[in-house]
């Protein structure tokens, strides 16, 4: 890697791994929250009076769970896609074709955030049933993980553009 694309690249990977470094932990304990929560709720409904709030808890944890580890998977180049074709394609062809489809899915972010906001304050007037919690709360998650793929999307075009791999290229595989 050359000193230059060193020194770009360097500030925007350590974001990606600072990014990743919060939401994991929040992933984790989120899915720790909801086990408990849908633990609850069995309970309470097998032996006792079901307790309200339980379903509702467990829904927003599944939807922010979704969310957050949809950005995890996107750094990871770990969402479904069909490579053959780019795969098979020479060096500079599969740069130029990786970089053009992560345009494409940069457009997507950028337009997933704007309706992602819009509908958020549509939605600002309406309270949860149970817990009265403002729904601006659940459906921001739409519009923050976009936001946080657009990114990194767009530290791989960088970094494709300078002749290096994307960072899940350069993982090892799990």
């Amino acid at each position: 890697m050359s000193p230059l694309a060193h020194s770009l690249l360097r500030p925007l990977r350590w974001s990606e791994r600072a990014l990743d470094a919060v939401i994991a932990p929040v992933v984790f304990t989120a899915m720790a929250a909801l086990i408990g929560v849908i633990t609850l709720q069995v309970v309470s409904r097998v032996f006792f009076t079901a307790v309200g709030w339980t379903e509702e808890v467990a829904r927003f944890l599944l939807i922010w769970i979704t969310f957050l580890a949809a950005t995890l998977a996107f750094r990871r180049g770990r969402h479904i896609a069909v490579t053959f074709v780019v795969d098979a394609l020479p060096g500079l062809p599969r740069r130029l074709t990786r970089i053009a489809a992560l345009l494409v899915a940069l457009g997507f972010l950028v337009a997933l955030v704007n309706i992602g906001y819009e509908y958020m304050q549509v939605q600002s007037f309406q309270k949860s049933a149970s817990l009265r919690l403002s729904m601006t709360w659940v459906y921001a998650v739409m519009p923050l993980t976009a936001a946080i793929m657009a990114w990194y999307a767009l530290v791989d075009i960088v970094a494709l553009a300078l002749g290096e791999p994307p960072v899940h290229a350069e993982e090892p595989a799990a």
